[in-house]
């Protein structure tokens, strides 16, 4: 049945028709990114998984907030290069389809590691005489596994459903693969497998989200009731983590807003614009505002950069600095 309705096995990205005459431009920036992106993450892994005194909950999330920035970027930048390369504009239904898994996983797992963050921290700020017996290092390793463990069986029955759906049309207007573009080009009745990914992401949504405004304004409360450096390290961690939660927010909201604008032609580069957010900017900026606003993360770092090139005296940060006392309450930052 499938056969006879799709037009071929290949799927066009008209995202890449729309970078015809400026490939190797986008190329080069493409390259310059996707590098970015990975040597800042590996050096912020590096860092926590090499220090014993960053073998914290907090860090433990923070590193594998990074590792989940560098699996997406990884499903999305290494094809986009290729054909940028190649010229090539088409992808196979299965390599789609893999695509699509990865890219929505790693947006669901986003979503699962924000709030194990900001439940982290509103234990660490709201009570922390219990924060070490209540958070330990392998209550949060169980977290973080049960999470992706729900996040791909959740997702595996949606590529289920969206795979068996016949395709009337091979035009998608994106420079990758996502679920609800397959299903607009359906040719039957694709309403269950629409009620199905929109009940997974409407419930994951509402609880990741409950948790994490919930968490943010115990945190709040906290902080307007202490004063001087408790209160400062305080709401150091709520911006910090505000910040990044919110970029992935609009992240969605631009997703959202393409699809409500289905019916509007837009020009392709709209759509891709509209796509791109998520996948190239947080992996981007999650690295970038955890390793500069995380104050231990960030002595650690130039303290590795000072012993492998030297750096001058002149920048005011000693070769052998202190320890970092262990971090297990509000100063987290």
């Amino acid at each position: 049945m499938e056969n006879a309705f799709n037009v071929s096995n290949n799927l066009i990205l008209l995202g890449l028709v729309e970078m015809e005459g400026l490939e190797y431009l986008y190329c080069v920036l493409s390259i310059a990114l996707y590098l970015f992106i990975l040597l800042l993450s590996i050096v912020i892994v590096f860092v926590i998984f090499t220090d014993t005194k960053l073998h914290e909950p907090m860090y433990i999330l923070i590193s594998n907030l990074v590792l989940n920035g560098i699996f997406g970027s990884s499903s999305f930048f290494p094809k986009l290069i290729v054909d940028l390369i190649t010229s090539s504009k088409t992808i196979t239904h299965g390599n789609c389809m893999a695509q699509v898994l990865c890219i929505t996983l790693f947006a669901m797992y986003e979503m699962s590691t924000f709030t194990m963050m900001a439940y982290d921290r509103y234990l660490a700020v709201c009570h922390p005489l219990h924060y070490g017996t209540w958070i330990t290092n392998e209550r949060v390793i169980n977290l973080i596994i049960g999470s992706l463990v729900v996040s791909f069986i959740a997702l595996l029955i949606a590529m289920f459903l969206t795979w068996k759906l016949p395709l009337c049309g091979n035009r998608l207007n994106n420079i990758f693969c996502d679920n609800m573009s397959l299903i607009i080009l359906s040719c039957v009745d694709s309403s269950i497998s629409q009620l199905y990914s929109a009940s997974v992401f409407i419930v994951y949504l509402c609880v990741t989200i409950f948790v994490t405004v919930f968490s943010y304004l115990q945190i709040f409360s906290v902080c307007l009731k202490i004063s001087g450096e408790s209160r400062q390290k305080a709401v150091h961690t709520l911006v910090t983590h505000l910040l990044n939660f919110s970029i992935f927010l609009i992240g969605l909201l631009f997703i959202f807003i393409r699809y409500r604008l289905g019916s509007i032609k837009l020009p392709v580069i709209i759509h891709v614009l509209l796509s791109v957010t998520t996948l190239a900017v947080l992996p981007l900026l999650n690295p970038l505002i955890y390793g500069v606003r995380t104050h231990a993360v960030n002595i650690r770092i130039t303290h590795y950069l000072q012993k492998m090139y030297a750096w001058p005296k002149w920048t005011n940060i000693p070769l052998h600095s202190a320890p970092i006392s262990v971090i297990s309450d509000n100063q987290s930052q």
